[in-house]
């Protein structure tokens, strides 16, 4: 249980891509962690591409970065949906201002653009948003994992285990 005491948020909206949603939520809770479903606060229950439901226990604007140990964001189209919440990308930036790890997997480097901490950063996405991370500073990189400082980056599904693993290093620092 090597994440024993710590609390992570896990953020939610429409269209979220399920396995990099419920994977890391199952693998960070497998290890002993506090996860805390977050959405930005237009529903309390979201569905993924695929139709499967997730409930949230909190909204962006009820929540403060202080309050975790990290924050993941899945991918999928959701966070198109989720940038458009200015609690969300505060959280998201407030998490990163303060050393929090901030984890990023898939298309969720949109939230990394719009809370304005790609500039500077070696980071991996999605293959089809590489130009928005690249436009706002980041330096694109295709590897399963990426992390520069307490930020996470991974870019498909299949990279899961990796982003995981990295994500648990980072908390048992």
């Amino acid at each position: 249980m090597k994440l024993q005491g710590k609390k992570i948020a896990i953020l939610a909206e429409n269209m979220y891509q399920e396995m990099e949603l419920w994977y890391p939520y199952y693998r960070m809770k497998e290890e002993g962690a506090e996860v805390v479903v977050v959405g930005t606060g237009t529903a309390d229950t979201y569905t993924s591409k695929s139709g499967y439901p997730v409930k949230v226990d909190a909204t962006a604007d009820q929540v403060k970065a202080e309050d975790f140990n990290a924050i993941i964001i899945p991918g999928g189209y959701a966070p198109d949906l989720m940038r458009r919440c200015k609690a969300m990308v505060n959280l998201v930036a407030d998490a990163y201002k303060q050393g929090k790890i901030v984890a990023a997997i898939c298309h969720a480097g949109w939230m990394v653009a719009s809370a304005g901490i790609a500039k500077g950063k070696t980071l991996t996405c999605f293959h089809s948003i590489k130009d928005d991370l690249v436009n706002a500073g980041a330096e694109y990189v295709d590897e399963e994992v990426v992390i520069d400082g307490n930020l996470v980056t991974s870019r498909v599904p299949n990279d899961l285990p990796a982003f995981c693993r990295a994500i648990i290093s980072l908390l048992t620092k």
